[in-house]
């Protein structure tokens, strides 16, 4: 655990840019390699405030206003950041007993979330209560295997949605757990849950197919399990293309993302980052300008 100025210091260490030296000077500018950083939560379940002080394990950690700080100093440095959420933004503390999660979407759009899916918390208030806080967010939420038809939400999500960063086109989908056994049936309805694999698959295609160079997964399916439940690491193994899985659901603290390897070979991260706003996840990314491919990634995982 380190305290929130170690956290700003460690984040802006970054990483360093291959090559440089072997460029000559007057076309470094065409050829210099691009940095995108991504940032991203999971499971804030409604954590405005940091965690009392009298916490035996967290006292005085996380808090919106803390992160909101750091995330404007990584801005400071770095040109292309993606700021994501892997779900479960609602449900854990008194401000959503009386909000409803109005205050939770309003300070994540001021700290500029770039996207996020659905968590299960987060139908906690059902397809109206969560239908209802929707326009307290600038930011898509973004969900390819739930299907909302002849519910209030039809039509209102996005499956993907694809960013330009410099010259990287950097795909972004979301995947949500499913719902039946987790909420009660009142609160989704008649929402139907799509294999999350097969959807995978096709968002993958697609994303291909509109030329992103980097594929993200938003997922909100849990880390592992001693069962065959569908999670992040089976996702891994089981679908070509994706580059990094964000996950949540499972609360998972990890120091360093987990790497596994997909059916054809191609190395997949894996992060989580905990709970309740404790943790800001960031990965740094280093792409060649000219073929936009991948030559250094690393890691960073913020405890403030």
């Amino acid at each position: 655990m380190t305290d929130r100025r170690s956290f700003i210091k460690k984040t802006l260490l970054g990483t360093t840019l291959l090559g440089v030296s072997s460029f000559p000077f007057e076309s470094f500018a065409a050829t210099k390699p691009v940095k995108l950083t991504i940032l991203h939560t999971n499971d804030m379940h409604s954590r405005i405030d940091p965690f009392p002080k009298d916490d035996e394990k967290y006292g005085g950690m996380g808090g919106m206003a803390k992160r909101a700080t750091v995330i404007d100093k990584i801005r400071e440095d770095v040109e292309h950041v993606l700021l994501l959420d892997a779900g479960d933004i609602f449900q854990g503390t008194p401000y959503f007993n009386l909000y409803g999660g109005e205050l939770e979407f309003k300070l994540m759009s001021a700290m500029g979330y770039d996207a996020a899916t659905l968590g299960n918390h987060d139908f906690d208030n059902g397809l109206k209560g969560l239908h209802r806080q929707l326009p307290h967010a600038s930011f898509p939420f973004l969900t390819a295997n739930y299907d909302f038809q002849g519910t209030i939400l039809q039509d209102t999500f996005q499956p993907y949605k694809i960013f330009d960063k410099g010259s990287i086109k950097v795909g972004v989908f979301g995947l949500g757990i499913e719902l039946s056994g987790l909420v009660a049936d009142k609160h989704f309805g008649k929402t139907k849950y799509r294999d999350p694999i097969a959807t995978a698959q096709e968002m993958v295609k697609t994303l291909r197919e509109n030329g992103c160079h980097f594929v993200v997964c938003l997922s909100h399916l849990g880390f592992k399990y001693q069962s065959n439940k569908v999670s992040d690491q089976v996702l891994a193994k089981n679908v070509n293309g994706i580059d990094l899985i964000i996950g949540g659901h499972t609360h998972t603290f990890l120091e360093q993302p987990e790497q596994l390897l997909s059916p054809d070979g191609h190395v997949v991260y894996i992060n989580q980052v905990g709970f309740g706003g404790i943790n800001l996840g960031r990965i740094d990314c280093i792409f060649e300008r000219k073929n936009r491919k991948r030559i250094e990634q690393s890691s960073l995982t913020g405890i403030f």
